[in-house]
């Protein structure tokens, strides 16, 4: 190691720009990776945004995390790989080129040209990228996007096209129906992302419908209907069944008189007429006036049958619970009456239970939401949505409409053409998860969650309430389904693309007309539809037209991005499972989902052993981000002021990483004021001595152990918080472990240290004790560089190169670890399931008795400073004599105190009485009880003792009396109060089982010798400000001039030979008279003393 530089300024935006430059030309990320290809593997997997929309800040809270563990676990000697990746299919992509080029509907698509539609999309993909590159390369992620995995890569699709052929081949890929909203003026169905583009407030008709029980049901309660209620009159002719509460109470009444003048609507009940519905609901339901028969639990409904609405709308076909009462628990009585109305084909409960109890699955509605024919011949071949007006009256007209009313609410309607959506169930393609849903629980159970309640809770509820995962969609750009079809429905998966083109080669040898189907196939829509292939009877079988879930894609990114099993097994086998993913908490249901999903039904493994789930990012009021309300940040924005450092540690240390962070860019700009330019003055302070002393870090040091106890004291708190904010990174708590090496830095380093230490290096001669002052600021400075390294990793860079010769991303972790079990679950060991080792050999000695001692002694300090403030004595005025009084021997502090509180000499005094006096107060109460109307008297004679000592001795002994009454000690309150010259205070320290006093006095007395040294010490202060001003380097020499008043106190001949030394004034005068115009003055004790300073 060569002598460091002069640090200079600090300039983040700068620095950060410069080191950027250094690492490029250095080459210092990928060589961080391959120095450690020996060690063991730490495996990341990167969640891929996707380039066709901006980056915003809530992308840099999430690559901090990813960031800091991969750089810290290649520190402690991992082998990391960081293979960026791009998510690049999908509905985003889709609805942005879309709009952009104003295609609303499928058939404007096709019209387009799907080849050229995909297209688009494949180029639109790519709008941000440059964008992308730009902010995780200033932000100083370290993720290789020179060779990401890209999910519309042929090689990505070959391997998503494998893992489902091995579902196919495992049972779990079947066609069924998935119930979706649906624009049937275009088409097409939509995901949740696209109904909330719509949401539109409609006033629509709710009905209350009577469905007649039939058979058993008609007997046992006298043909009464069951009322059901509904906002969706086109699903009418649908009903197949009606869902009821089983624990809900239900109430049987009968109608004993008609409606009055106020019933406004068709509908009504005949005079006779009984009803059922729940009980809860009653008043609000019913308009006539109704005798109640009987009360009864719904259980006590269900297996009931009723009339079909419309008879001739859907067949029975082999169904037993067709037309039935059935049970539900998800039946409320929050509003409607009770029972639901289920249509199996227009709502996903009502999928869900008709799949469960084996209701008739058959459409009333086309494709074009028009009735079927054959619904009913007032309906048929008409749009549904104009029919609400129709099958009321048909309900009407058959006494089957109770009532009709409007209602208001939230409807979503098509984001391209403004119609209304339609719940309706499309055929759809499905990984049956519930089949392996125990698997699921038992490998999540396996994982290292932070923090823990997600996996326990939010994910694990999910698990425990698994569906079976609908991965196809109706779309152009995506993955194909590598399912080909016969109209009969025999079936084949192909799993590659070498079994696509012997498929392909089959169909030819077949006699059915194919395109060519190279090695370089493009495995997109349109080139894979155009591919007919055979079944084994000879038919021909077409391509499921539809594309897969692009969650499906990124769940295949842990063996998809090594184009497994394509590739060979050995990249993948020694990169999987995961180690570590991180990504938001909305990630729950997605990433973090379909990765174990994927996981667990083709490998019958976990995914991922560790997952950091980050909470949302909100404004500094806790209000969610939005363009609407004006608070985004643009992280370039404080990349461009505070710098990316000061970005990311404040983002760190903000909160847990699991809880909302509250983004505030005043907390940006505190950060960088409070942590990053203390550092940077603590470097600075050490480099610019030890490039003028032309230190060399590479000599033999002074052993620690003969070191000055300040010396000791910092090496060893360096030790303690070291370890600690390890085992902090362990436990997932990167927030406790930044605030705590801040508060080090800031208050021990800075304040206490340094500040402590800065004459030490002042002294221009070479000594044992400057040298070994600037070997401790030389290991602190290096080890504090790695610990930040992580989280903040340019400005400890910068220092770490210039005192070590080296980029800290290549140096070493300062802790070692050893093996330690499976600890990593249990927050025992670290991430690889490793435990702190007892020796630390790249720590300084651990002594727990010195920071204790100067824990007490920086708490004496602090007592000292507020005895000085309240005693109204000036901080460079010193006191003669200080004591310590009480605890433990804190002698090797005892100089180190006399110069933080300006004290002469500071020794230890064991009696602390020696300072106090006694003081006797009246206790009112007490002696008022005892003298009455004497007490005026007995207080004024209390008040004339002079010698409260003898006063309490005769108390004590029973021998004082005033104006006749005998005074005792609970007459009195006694009170111990400094003698005149003397302040104290007094702490309380040690545990609770064994606290102790202590307390520090100081002699308030003035001379002649202390005012002068206060007054020099003034005059120095001045001075020195002045040489900042004047931008003086530290070797320079000044001539000083200083006018004093006739009243200020005289500088003595030492002090004056001090006051010169201290400021390099090679030549200096002092005068007792008036000082000429235009020179500097500040006032001491109403006194203007007057300087002027001047280089030589």
């Amino acid at each position: 190691m060569a002598v460091p530089k002069p640090a200079g300024e600090y300039n983040p935006v700068d620095l950060e720009k410069a080191t950027l430059s250094r690492w490029e030309d250095e080459k210092t990320f990928s060589r961080s990776v391959e120095n450690r290809q020996d060690g063991p593997q730490f495996v990341f997997l990167e969640g891929p945004p996707t380039a066709n929309g901006k980056p915003g800040i809530h992308h840099v809270v999430a690559r901090t995390y990813k960031d800091l563990v991969c750089r810290w676990k290649t520190m402690e000697g991992n082998f990391v790989k960081r293979k960026g990746g791009w998510d690049t299919h999908g509905l985003p992509v889709e609805i942005e080129v879309q709009k952009r080029l104003n295609l609303m509907s499928k058939e404007s698509i096709e019209e387009f040209g799907m080849a050229e539609f995909n297209q688009e999309c494949r180029n639109s993909v790519w709008t941000y990228e440059k964008a992308w590159r730009e902010m995780t390369e200033r932000m100083a992620y370290w993720v290789d996007l020179d060779n990401p995995y890209v999910t519309l890569d042929n090689n990505y699709v070959e391997s998503a096209w494998w893992a489902l052929k091995q579902m196919y081949d495992n049972g779990l890929l079947f066609r069924g129906h998935k119930v979706l909203p649906y624009c049937p003026q275009t088409g097409t169905s939509y995901s949740s992302h696209e109904v909330a583009l719509g949401y539109k407030e409609v006033e629509e008709p709710s009905v209350y419908i009577k469905f007649r029980l039939s058979g058993e049901g008609a007997q046992r309660f006298n043909n009464a209907s069951v009322l059901a209620w509904t906002t969706t009159p086109w699903t009418l002719p649908g009903n197949v069944g009606l869902a009821v509460g089983p624990e809900v109470t239900y109430i049987r009444g009968k109608v004993v008189q008609e409606a009055g003048a106020n019933w406004q609507g068709r509908g009504g009940a005949e005079v006779g007429e009984e009803v059922i519905l729940a009980k809860e609901l009653f008043k609000e339901v019913i308009r006539h006036q109704v005798e109640v028969i009987e009360e009864f639990s719904g259980s006590e409904l269900v297996g009931l049958s009723y009339h079909p609405l419309f008879p001739d709308a859907v067949e029975r076909g082999d169904s037993e619970s067709a037309w039935t009462i059935l049970a539900a628990d998800w039946v409320t009585t929050t509003d409607g009456t009770g029972v639901v109305h289920t249509a199996v084909m227009y709502g996903e409960d009502d999928y869900n239970l008709g799949m469960e109890v084996g209701l008739p699955a058959q459409h009333t509605v086309d494709m074009e939401g028009n009735f079927i024919n054959g619904t009913h011949p007032e309906l048929d071949g008409k749009y549904v949505k104009d029919c609400d007006d129709q099958i009321l009256q048909i309900l009407s007209a058959e006494n089957l409409l109770y009532r009709e009313k409007e209602y208001k609410h939230e409807y979503p309607h098509c984001w391209r053409t403004d119609h209304p959506l339609l719940y309706y169930a499309m055929d759809s393609w499905f990984v049956k998860m519930t089949s392996i849903k125990d698997r699921l629980l038992e490998f999540n159970d396996q994982v290292e969650w932070a923090p823990e309640w997600v996996g326990e809770g939010r994910f694990g509820e999910w698990l425990r309430n698994v569906k079976d995962w609908a991965i196809s969609r109706e779309r152009y750009w995506g993955t194909p389904l590598p399912v080909w079809r016969t109209e009969d429905g025999e079936m084949k998966c192909i799993g590659s693309i070498a079994e696509l083109q012997q498929e392909v080669a089959k169909a030819v040898a077949a006699g059915i007309e194919n395109p060519e189907c190279p090695d370089d196939v493009d495995l997109h829509r349109p080139i894979v539809d155009g591919f007919t292939l055979v079944s084994d009877d000879g038919k021909p079988m077409q391509r499921e037209p539809f594309v897969m879930d692009c969650w499906f894609d990124s769940g295949c990114a842990s063996f998809a991005q090594w184009h497994h099993p394509f590739a060979g097994p050995e990249i993948f086998e020694s990169q999987f499972p995961i180690d570590y993913i991180c990504e938001g908490v909305d990630q729950t249901r997605g990433w973090f989902y379909t990765l174990l999903a994927v996981s667990a039904s083709v490998f019958d493994s976990l995914c991922y052993k560790r997952c950091l789930s980050l909470g949302l990012i909100l404004d500094a009021n806790g209000k969610k981000m939005s363009k609407s309300k004006g608070n985004i940040v643009d992280p370039w924005d404080h990349f461009n002021r505070e710098g990316a450092d000061a970005t990311r540690w404040y983002m760190v240390t903000a909160g847990a990483p699991w809880n909302p962070l509250k983004f505030d860019p005043n907390g940006v700009r505190e950060t960088y004021g409070k942590l990053f330019l203390t550092l940077w003055n603590v470097y600075k302070f050490h480099a610019d001595y030890a490039a003028l002393d032309g230190f060399e870090p590479s000599e033999k040091p002074m052993p620690v152990e003969n070191r000055t106890p300040l010396d000791r004291w910092i090496l060893s708190r360096l030790h303690s918080v070291t370890l600690s904010y390890h085992s902090q990174f362990v436990s997932w708590d990167f927030h406790k472990a930044g605030r705590d090496l801040e508060d080090f830095v800031v208050n021990d380093l800075s304040n206490w240290y340094v500040r402590r230490s800065r004459r030490r290096l002042w002294d221009e001669s070479a000594n044992d004790d400057k040298r070994a002052c600037q070997h401790t600021l030389h290991e602190v400075l290096i080890t504090i560089a790695k610990l930040m390294a992580p989280i903040s990793p340019f400005m400890v860079d910068e220092i770490y190169t210039n005192l070590a010769g080296e980029s800290v991303h290549l140096a070493d972790w300062p802790v070692v670890s050893m093996d330690g079990g499976e600890a990593g679950k249990s927050g025992e060991g670290d991430l690889d399931g490793k435990i702190i080792a007892t020796n630390q050999p790249h720590l300084p000695p651990l002594d727990v008795g010195l920071e204790a001692r100067m824990a007490l002694a920086r708490q004496l300090a602090e007592s000292g400073r507020k005895i000085r403030v309240e005693a109204k004595r000036r901080q460079r005025l010193p006191c003669a004599e200080g004591w310590i009084v009480g605890g433990p021997d804190l002698t090797e502090f005892h100089d180190l105190l006399a110069e933080e509180l300006n004290v002469e000499v500071i020794s230890t005094e064991s009696d602390l009485d020696r300072f106090q006096k006694i003081e006797i107060q009246p206790n009112r109460r007490e002696i008022g009880k005892k003298c009455r109307a004497d007490l005026p008297k007995v207080l004024a004679e209390l008040a004339d003792i002079e010698d409260h000592e003898v006063a309490l001795a005769d108390i004590e002994a029973g021998r004082l009396v005033l104006v006749g009454y005998p005074i005792e000690l609970n007459d009195i309150e006694v009170r111990r109060l400094e003698k005149e010259g003397y302040a104290a205070a007094t702490l309380e320290v040690g545990s609770d089982e064994a606290k102790i006093d202590v307390s520090l006095v100081l002699d308030m007395s003035q001379n002649a010798n202390l005012l002068s040294k206060g007054m020099a010490r003034e005059v120095v202060r001045r001075v020195q400000q002045k040489r900042k001003e004047l931008d003086l380097e530290i070797e320079d020499t000044i001539k000083l001039q200083v006018w004093l008043p006739p009243a200020a106190p005289e500088i003595l001949a030492t002090d004056w030979a001090w006051l010169k030394n201290e400021t390099r004034a090679g030549e200096a005068s002092m005068t007792l008279a008036d000082a000429p115009q235009g020179v500097d003055e500040f006032s001491v004790d109403d006194l203007i003393i007057k300087y002027q300073v001047s280089s030589e």
